[in-house]
């Protein structure tokens, strides 16, 4: 083989992964601009705090609507719907809890 048909095929081969790249990053751009996920989906879930063995409050978008969630007891809970306007929410901050 001679240097030119290997360099050839080096810069062919740069040229599929670069494209690939662009076509992945073009493709999360978009999905951002419809105002989905990477993944698609209108519903995602955005953060999970574990409050003990048993329960756990979970932050999940809908359609760009935020929800927290209380699982794991008898029976499940909606804790509220965020406002829409609101600032992002990071459930996993020090919140303070219920201290006795």
């Amino acid at each position: 083989m001679r240097l030119i048909d290997l360099l050839t095929s080096l810069a062919a081969l740069a040229a599929v992964v670069a494209l690939i790249f662009l076509v992945r990053r073009g493709g999360d751009v978009l999905n951002k601009v419809r105002g989905r996920s990477p993944s698609g989906n209108i519903l995602s879930v955005k953060e999970t705090l574990f409050l003990d063995q048993r329960h756990r409050l979970t932050l999940v978008e809908c359609d760009g609507r935020r929800v927290l969630l209380l699982t794991g007891g008898s029976s499940d809970v909606v804790v509220g719907w965020l406002p829409s306007g609101s600032a992002p929410v990071s459930i996993s901050e020090d919140w303070g809890g219920c201290e006795s």
